[in-house]
């Protein structure tokens, strides 16, 4: 692999990788962002690399437009600024934006846009990570794509046969565009339940195919957040008790889920969710439509797509105008990141939480706790505690970098 000063010397005008002064942070998503920032706190630079042409780009141009935080604001804050006071207890998608374009403002975070990592590797004690038309090199990785990186698009046989459009959630924006349509929702996740109450207030006629076992839960209780009550019991409380008590709760408000064709899985909500990151459904207004008859629900699963909508696994056929697959999103990891052990075949660190943040050689990860954004704070908090320690120690490293190689900063 040549070096940068090998290239330099041959064309000092059109070199094609630098060192960058600090850790290079792939991704500029509230992981990323809040990764520089805490990096920023403690003196250290860094350098963020983003395939969009914006921050947060997953929030900007991959959800639709009702979308609000589902937890309370104080639940969401990227570390070291806070939320407007006058902001809704919980933001709007544009709000939380705003914050986030903020908060880069504040601390004078500058991504390097349209810079699509085609692969990162670790080689002669440097991380040398390349994008279309550049080659970074440095002393620590730290990898902000999280764990919702790129949509889940299931194969289902038949889908080129379907007369009208099929698309993900993250192409969806308002259910304005299905106005007295009949629907196809596969999945009931938050964003399928929220896509078909979407649905259902423009009047369109949504089917939701519920083929898994799902917990739904209120978003709040008796005037608190589900999730602020949660986080209180569990100061107290086995994770397991709590539980129970969410799901009597629940039951107590909203009824038996089960009679409406909404199974709940035998392992507890909090539980599931730091198991395997399946998070519980907080309603804000599905299940009275389900009650009411105006969502669908579809316990039998997709056996193909039809001409004019679906068979399902029982047999029976439905027409259909329109398919939109709320399946969720997965890590890009295993595409770019190579020669690693730390992740697995699914790119989620193997190393379970709280120490999922740092692996081996200067590799560090944030916002794959299945915690959220309070995961994703905690671990911006924890890497540069360690960076900014290691980055004292290494003057002499940094120095002799400065006589091999261009600098980037």
């Amino acid at each position: 692999m040549g070096s940068c000063k090998e290239n330099h010397q041959e064309n000092p005008q059109q070199s094609n990788c630098g060192f960058v002064q600090g850790p290079i942070i792939v991704g500029a998503g509230p992981s990323g962002l809040a990764a520089a920032a805490c990096l920023s706190n403690h003196g250290v630079p860094s350098l963020i690399l983003e395939k969009s042409d914006c921050i947060a780009s997953l929030w900007q141009h991959k959800t639709y437009d009702r979308l609000k935080l589902h937890l309370p604001k104080q639940f969401c804050e990227l570390p070291l600024m806070g939320f407007p006071e006058d902001f809704p207890r919980y933001p709007t998608k544009s709000q939380f934006v705003s914050y986030m374009e903020t908060y880069a403002s504040h601390f004078s975070i500058k991504p390097k846009f349209n810079q699509a990592v085609q692969s990162a590797e670790f080689d002669s004690g440097f991380w040398r990570v390349k994008t279309q038309d550049f080659e970074y090199i440095s002393k620590w990785l730290i990898v902000a794509t999280g764990e919702n990186a790129e949509p889940v698009v299931p194969e289902i046989g038949g889908m080129e046969k379907f007369q009208g459009p099929i698309l993900h959630t993250s192409l969806y924006k308002s259910g304005s565009d299905f106005r007295n349509q009949r629907v196809l929702v596969v999945g009931c996740g938050n964003s399928g339940m929220e896509v078909s109450l979407d649905l259902c207030r423009h009047n369109a006629n949504p089917h939701m195919v519920v083929r898994n076992t799902v917990h739904v839960l209120p978003r709040e209780m008796f005037g608190f957040s589900t999730f602020g009550i949660a986080m209180a019991l569990l100061k107290w409380l086995p994770l397991k008790l709590v539980d129970k008590v969410l799901l009597l709760l629940a039951t107590i408000i909203l009824g038996n889920t089960d009679q409406l064709g909404l199974r709940r899985p035998k392992t507890g909500p909090i539980e599931l969710k730091n198991a395997t990151g399946k998070t519980p459904v907080l309603d804000v207004g599905a299940l009275s439509q389900i009650k009411s008859g105006k969502i669908k629900v579809v316990v039998e699963g997709v056996k193909e797509i039809t001409r004019n909508g679906a068979r399902f696994m029982n047999g029976q056929e439905k027409e259909f105008d329109s398919i939109i697959l709320a399946t969720g999103y997965k890590s890009n990891v295993p595409t770019w990141l190579k020669g690693c052990d730390f992740f697995t075949k699914e790119g989620m660190p193997k190393t379970p939480f709280p120490d999922c943040w740092k692996g081996s050689e200067g590799l560090y990860t944030v916002g794959f706790t299945r915690r959220g954004l309070l995961g994703t704070a905690s671990n911006a908090v924890e890497i540069a505690n360690d960076i900014a320690q290691l980055w004292k120690t290494n003057k002499d490293c940094r120095s002799s970098c400065n006589s091999h190689i261009i600098i980037l900063k």
